[in-house]
């Protein structure tokens, strides 16, 4: 078969910006690329740990909203399954083939409950968060009336502050309540901290972390002791799954941007005081961006500004270089400093996005690169499903 016999009628620079075989000097841009073989040692590297540490990993959609990249996980990295936040993403992820998905979020509008209800309906574990005992009813009608299963985590809020219930008697609460549930199965917690995966201190860390895993382990005990033991206990970040996989609680990790690593996250420190993507994790999604004009001698403005990108969590950092710094950008253009005017037009850059995740929903392509040739061209599968 004709290597470019799946993008057959697809025109480069108009539908996509390239195809396999093509140089990275001619992938147009801005878009986003991966580093191939960055991308399968990060697979690689979190599946090695989980199974070393007797933990399931379910990758997070959310991060790529890609079923290729998703099935590299499970193929490279022995991820079991996807965690989505929408209903949208989970309907995506079942369609690619997907059979393990959680939505580590609440489903609570009548018309999202019932296309949540017919996704087991296409073969797939349906596994979906519930922080309200009135919720409970709610996804039970649902389960009947398509004759499925729902299986139910109880949401814990261990520290995020958004989503999920504070004391073990809530949880103790809806657990014995979706057990009686017609339709629904009741398989275990979700406990996942994000408001301190950020922080830059492994020790700050730390001290958020032990105060999650105590508040789950009350929850696990007070289940135990009345006959419902969890059969997962899932959460657990790229900021924090060294502390989940070895607290004798948690059996699943929900890691995400370890597998691309971005910005933010790289800049927080380990046990030994070194940033995460400097040893731990590597650099593997860039977004791609050319010098469009270098009309000022000290400026060059390269076509990557807001509208490829999120800046959220601050401004993309440019890959392997200390002699020009991206410093602003508008919605269609980036500004990058360049003081001895090294760079010229239609040169290419790398740039580190500051957050991953909502800078890959902006974008319809990945483009995989290895050794300096486009491999594959993988759609972002489920860029702007957001209800």
């Amino acid at each position: 078969m004709n290597a470019h016999a799946e993008f057959s009628g697809l025109e480069v620079g108009y539908d996509i910006p390239a195809l396999p075989g093509m140089d990275e000097a001619d992938i147009q841009t801005p878009c986003l690329i991966l580093d191939l073989d960055a991308l399968e040692r990060n697979i690689r590297k979190m599946g090695d740990y989980a199974r070393a540490h007797g933990m399931r990993h379910r990758a997070h959609g959310k991060m790529h909203k890609s079923v290729d990249v998703l099935k590299l996980q499970e193929r490279l990295g022995g991820a079991v399954g996807v965690c989505c936040q929408k209903v949208s993403e989970a309907e995506v992820f079942v369609r690619g083939g997907i059979r393990d998905v959680l939505v580590s979020n609440q489903v609570r509008d009548p018309a999202k409950i019932d296309r949540l209800a017919r996704l087991p309906l296409r073969g797939s574990r349906i596994i979906v968060c519930v922080d309200d005992i009135a919720n409970v009813a709610e996804l039970s009608a649902g389960a009947q009336r398509h004759g499925t299963t729902l299986e139910c985590f109880v949401e814990i809020d261990c520290g995020a502050g958004r989503c999920g219930v504070r004391t073990t008697e809530a949880v103790v609460q809806i657990a014995q309540a979706i057990d009686a549930a017609p339709g629904l199965k009741f398989t275990g917690i979700q406990g996942y901290q994000g408001a301190m995966q950020h922080l830059d201190s492994f020790d700050d860390r730390k001290a958020k972390l032990d105060a999650a895993i105590a508040q789950v382990r009350e929850a696990v005990e007070a289940l135990t002791a009345i006959g419902l033991t969890p059969e997962l206990v899932s959460g657990g970040g790229t900021g924090s799954y060294y502390f989940e996989s070895n607290s004798g609680v948690f059996n699943e990790l929900q890691c995400g941007s370890y597998a691309f690593m971005d910005a933010d996250y790289g800049r927080i420190l380990n046990r030994d005081g070194k940033r995460i993507d400097q040893g731990e994790w590597e650099n593997a999604l860039f977004i791609l961006t050319s010098v469009m004009s270098h009309a000022k001698p000290h400026l060059a403005v390269v076509d990557a500004g807001l509208k490829a990108q999120s800046v959220d969590s601050g401004l993309p950092v440019i890959q392997g270089r200390t002699d020009v710094k991206y410093i602003k950008c508008s919605d269609e253009h980036g500004v990058v400093e360049d003081p001895d005017g090294v760079l010229a037009i239609n040169d290419k850059l790398r740039l580190i996005p500051g957050h991953c995740d909502p800078t890959c929903n902006v974008h319809d392509w990945y483009v995989g690169v290895r050794g300096g040739k486009v491999e594959v061209v993988w759609p972002v599968s489920a860029r702007g499903k957001a209800y």
